[in-house]
Parts: C-alpha cells; structure tokens; sequence
C-alpha cells in the first residue's frame, strides 16, 4: 500500500495517512478491515517500488483537485491478472496489475482512478444502500465482491454473478463526468476516459474468447460498457479541452510497468496454452483441444465444450489413509461407490470414482505424490457420451517436473521495447512468449485498432518471459 502525499511518492509499508485522517470515521474503519479479505481474494499485494511511485504520482496528482481538498488516498496494487478498479470509502484504493497492462499512459490510469474516486466522493454507495445502516456500507461492499464462503456464493462467483458496485447507471455516468473533470483539472488528456473505455471493449471480446480470467472480478462485472457512454466520455472532455492539448505522460507511464508481471503469479502456477505448470508443487497436466483453463487462488479451473469443465486443486491428506478411503470420507456428493476404483497413473498411487448429482456426471480422480493429495474433478451434463473421454485424457497427463522443468519455467511480464526500422506488427507480436492469438493481443495491449501499425520510434509492450 502506497499512501500518497503531494511532493511525496514513495512506497511504503506503513500506510498511516489514511489512518490517521478518517480514524474517527466509521466507514472507512470498516473499510479498512475488510482490507485482507480484498488482498485474499485478489492475490495479495504486489510489490514493486518503481510501479508504485508511478501510480501514486497519478494518484497525487488527482487530490490537487479542489474538490478533493484535504482527502487522503491510500492506493493498494493487486497482484491480480484481472483487469480491476474500485474504491471503499475512507480513501481506499485499489487496482490491479491486469488494468495497468491494459492502459497505456498515465492519463488513462488517471482517468480510471478518478472515476472511482467520484463514486465515493459522490456518496453512490450511501446512495445504493438508503435503507442500510451506514456502517453496513463498507462490509457490504466487499461481500458482494468475495461472497460469504459458503457453496451458494462460491457457485455465483463462478458463474461471474457477483459484483463489486452495482451502481445505476446515472450513478456510472455521474463518476465519468465527476472523473473526466477531475482528470482534466490535474492536467492530463480529458479524452483518456473514452479511450480507456475503449480498451475496455476490445478487453471484453478479446476474454470472451480466451477466457483468461474470472470474469466476475473484472472491471467489467460492476462498470457496464456501450457505445453511447463512450460517446459521452468524449463530449465532457470536449467541453474542457481540445484533443491533443494535454498531456498523457505515456513514457512515464511505460517505464514504470515495464518487467511487470503478465497474468498468473508464480505462486499460483503458469497456464501455457492448454498446459497448467506448477513451478512450486512442481505438477502439471494438460486440457483436451477446445478447452480454456481459468487459474484462480483456490483452484484451477477449464471449461470446454458441450458445458464439460474440469477442476483441479490439492488436499493434504495423511498416509495412513489410503485414496479409495479418501474418495469414501464424505467429500464427494452422489458418489457411487461400487465405481471406486485403486489404480496408479504415470507411476503414481491413484484412485478413481463416478459420480452424479443434479444432473450432471462427475469423475473423481485423486492423485498422490509426496505428502499431497492432487483432485481432478470432471463434470459433464447427464446425457454426455465424452465425460470418460475427457477426464481419462486430463488425468494421464498429470505429471511431476523435474527440477530442470520447474527451475526453466518463469513468469510472462510486459517488457516495453523501441520499435525498430524494418519492425512490422507480426514480427513485434512473434517477439512474445507464452501467450496464444500474438498479435489480436499485441494490438489490444498496445490500443492498436483495425489497420494501424506502429511507427518507428514508438514504444510498445510486448509478453515475455525474458
């Protein structure tokens, strides 16, 4: 957490700022409990010293509005490939390491803050919540995002159900007008909010069809998009500036994010292509074609054809209890037991049952390797003929690598690199590693539209593992 001082932007672990300002306010004391439960759920935070001076600039900058005098603002990055941002009350700020790789300058991260800012500023949370308690606000706020942690708000979480504001969508547009104001006041281009918005668009087709990320903790699930807010974005920034008259700050922007990590964190495992590698554990397993493999903090997770999905995740379980008995301990609804079977798969002590319930068929699979127990669960619709076919290819791919495997294996990150005379789009987007459809990425990235290239001398970000 970076707490953000105008002519002062250094990181800190102590954020007392914020504390000190609202120690007396209610919300923002609920607020700031519901902290850890936000950094649970986002992966934690992510630390680097050069990125967080670079967002807490941005942030500073934004608090020399007048309307801001005297606000305190603690800014939080989350060690998240989702692309988020939202605001609790009290001055809490938080984005994710997913939003920064999408934007491309510092007006546009700007011009994102500051629309979360106004919807606190602006009160739409009290607003939202006229028949609650004030005090319930900040703890409401958090349980819409995360759910209660029993199995109904888990299943709403995954079917992207869950939102972090469900703000009107008068309330919406008020922040883009509160936010594009305030953007322009602390200097930067008005028409960054439009742009970012746009991004925004090209993001949403562009995961609809990968399926990179759990939908439901996206900047998308709370701030729904359209031509006509963007339309919008453009008219307010018009009636403060003309295009091109302010600044973007996009090499400031670019040198802070460059060496950032790209998508999944170490600690939660690489997803290459349809393959899932875990450094740590030092497992991997392969999905069948057609399917896209979601990596979140509790699970890993692939959907495929026909609504078959597979889910993957490790228990401790101890030696004395062997894996048949495991299956049989009670933690697999409408098991069948005459099914159990005891088998090893790639050399290793492995179990296997159906199931079924609700109609769906289930294949458990367990797997033991050390002092761990790995699950494969595979679900398919009642009438599918390919859940046998699915879940046996799934499970004879499960592996240990070898140390060599684990020790070459390192995380994507943005690299942001000079484009070349001779550079064309293809050979920029083939300079990436780790990623599929190259160049819809390089261009979504970079904000690259139909039928534009990048010029000589340009800076651009590219994925790698380098």
């Amino acid at each position: 957490m970076v707490p953000t001082e105008t002519g002062s932007f250094m990181p800190s672990s102590n954020p007392v700022t914020v504390d000190s300002v609202t120690r007396g306010d209610r919300l923002a004391r609920l607020a700031r409990q519901q902290h850890p439960r936000i950094l649970q759920t986002y992966g934690g935070e992510y630390s680097d010293p050069k990125l967080e001076r670079m967002v807490a600039k941005v942030v500073g900058s934004l608090t020399l509005d007048e309307q801001n005098t005297g606000a305190a603002y603690t800014i939080t990055i989350l060690n998240s490939p989702n692309v988020n941002a939202f605001a609790l009350p009290g001055g809490y700020l938080y984005v994710t390491r997913g939003l920064l790789a999408l934007a491309n300058d510092s007006a546009e991260l700007a011009a994102v803050i500051a629309h979360e800012m106004a919807h606190v500023t602006a009160n739409h949370g009290i607003e939202r919540q006229k028949l609650e308690a004030e005090e319930k606000l900040a703890s409401q706020v958090v349980t819409e995002v995360i759910g209660g942690g029993d199995q109904v708000a888990q299943a709403a979480l995954v079917r992207g159900k869950l939102r972090l504001a469900q703000f009107s969508r008068n309330q919406e547009l008020e922040a883009d007008r509160i936010g594009i104001r305030t953007t322009s006041h602390a200097g930067y281009d008005a028409f960054a909010a439009a742009r970012f918005l746009q991004a925004m668009d090209s993001y949403q087709g562009f995961r609809s069809v990968s399926g990179a990320t759990d939908a439901s903790l996206d900047f998308l699930a709370s701030h729904p998009n359209a031509p006509r807010r963007i339309e919008l974005a453009q008219r307010h920034a018009r009636q403060l500036q003309q295009p091109g008259t302010a600044t973007r700050d996009r090499e400031t922007f670019l040198a802070g994010i460059d060496g950032m990590i790209y998508g999944d964190s170490p600690d939660e495992g690489y997803v290459r292509g349809r393959d899932f590698l875990h450094p740590g554990l030092g497992v991997a397993f392969r999905v069948p074609e057609g399917f896209i493999i979601d990596n979140s903090t509790k699970a890993v997770t692939a959907v495929g054809p026909e609504d078959i999905a597979v889910r993957f995740d490790g228990a401790t379980v101890p030696q004395s209890t062997s894996l048949t008995d495991y299956l049989t301990s009670g933690w697999v609804t409408g098991l069948e037991s005459e099914t159990i079977r005891a088998l090893r798969i790639n050399g290793y002590p492995a179990a296997k049952a159906q199931a079924s319930a609700d109609g769906w068929q289930f294949d458990v699979t367990v797997i033991r390797s050390g002092g761990q127990v790995y699950r494969l669960l595979t679900a398919a619709p009642a009438a599918s003929g390919d859940l046998e076919r699915v879940a046996g290819s799934v499970s004879d791919s499960f592996r240990i690598l070898d140390q060599a495997e684990r020790a070459a294996l390192k995380p994507l990150r943005i690299r942001v690199v000079t484009v070349q005379s001779g550079d064309t789009l293809g050979s920029l987007a083939a300079r990436m590693r780790g990623v599929d459809r190259k160049v819809e990425l390089f261009r979504l990235l970079n904000a690259l539209g139909p039928g534009a290239t990048p010029s000589a001398g340009n800076r651009v970000k590219i994925v790698t593992d380098q």
